[in-house]
Formats: structure tokens, sequence, C-alpha cells
């Protein structure tokens, strides 16, 4: 308890460091993801010392984000057409959809250039304590696009933590129905280069559940 009012009171000291429009740019860059206090700070100054134009073209940027870019209608990934490059491409595999939580996820599958199918983005994860639940995701528009279109397999590929299995979950109950679908999940297990001492126990679980004949 006594470390916890050192650390608040360390805090508020801090805050009183700044004032006005210096300490509200810390605040709002500390609302970003992945942003602590002190990398907020870093920033923060360093915006001050940077030169105009450059902060002129940030401003253009954070401008065109909103205003320029939508989202996909047939996958949900992001764009600045009506359809991503993706869903454009002719020589993609109309009967593979690979199920991902976010925009970000597609760039994350297509960097190891193994698959050649179309994505589909949910838009996040099923978390019911933050009142995200199916009508909140991407669902509805995955079965459309599976009932419309002559599709063999979706791989899902949502994160390996409770939200995303949770969500797998889901998705598999909703699509085991479907005649001629098959279903996939993502493998995980060990990654290269790590040693087995260091796994911790879900994940050497799964490494072993889901190993291979050689």
């Amino acid at each position: 308890m006594a470390a916890a009012c050192r650390i608040s009171a360390r805090w508020a000291w801090a805050d009183a460091l700044y004032e006005g429009v210096v300490q509200d740019l810390i605040d709002e860059l500390g609302r970003l993801p992945g942003i602590g206090p002190k990398s907020a700070q870093r920033i923060a100054f360093h915006l001050l010392s940077a030169d105009p134009a450059d902060i002129g073209r940030l401003q253009e940027v954070l401008g065109k984000v909103k205003e320029g870019v939508q989202f996909c209608e047939i996958c949900g990934n992001v764009s600045e057409q009506e359809t991503c490059r993706i869903c454009r491409d002719t020589r993609r595999d109309l009967t593979v959809i690979c199920v991902v939580e976010e925009p970000k996820d597609v760039l994350a599958v297509e960097r190891t250039r193994e698959f050649r199918g179309r994505y589909h983005v949910l838009g996040g994860a099923l978390d019911p304590l933050s009142g995200i639940g199916p009508e909140q995701l991407r669902m509805r528009e995955l079965l459309q696009r599976i009932g419309a279109a002559d599709v063999t397999e979706v791989i899902i590929a949502t994160d390996p933590n409770t939200e995303g299995e949770a969500t797998a979950t889901y998705l598999v109950r909703m699509l085991r129905d479907f005649p001629g679908l098959s279903v996939t999940r993502l493998a995980s297990g060990l990654p290269m280069g790590g040693d087995l001492e260091f796994a911790d126990e879900l994940t050497l679980g799964r490494a072993l559940s889901g190993r291979r004949v050689l």
C-alpha cells in the first residue's frame, strides 16, 4: 500500500512538471497503444524540436487517415477504394478464406508469403466484459461470403489469447454445419531458436498436441 502511494505521488509530481498544451500533448500521446508516460514525453519533445515542415506533413497525413482511408466492402481490410488490393487480385484463391481480428493481422500473414487466398477481418475479438459480442464483429458478413462463393476452407487466425480462443471456438461452432467446408486453426507452438525450459505450459502443450510426422 505504501509503495503504491509513493508511485502515485511520483506520477502526480511528474504530471505537474509541464503545463498547458505540452502536458496535453503528452497525455494524448500516452493514450496510444504501446506508448507509456516516458515514451509519450520523448515523442512530445521531439515534436517540439522538429522542423515545422515535418510537423506539417504529419498533420496532413493524420488528416488523410480519417478522410481517405476506408474499409474493404468484401473483407474489411483497410483500403483507399471500395475493395482492397488483395480482393482485387484475380490471382488469389477464392476457395480459401483466412479469418483475422484486425487489418494489421493481414499484413502479418502476408509477410510469410505462404498464403494465397483471401482474408476476412472481423474487426476485433469476442470480449463480453467489454461489450463485444458476435453482433459487434463481422461474422454475419463471413457467413454471407461462404454462402455466396465456393469456399472450401476457412482458416481461423485469431490471436492465441483468451479472447482469440473464444472467438475461434465460436467460429468453429458456427461453421461446422456447412457441407464440404473445412475449418482449420493456425498451429501454435515453440518459436524457432527458443529453449524448452523457457516455454510456458500452454505453448509447450500445444506444441505437443500439434506435433507432426517427419
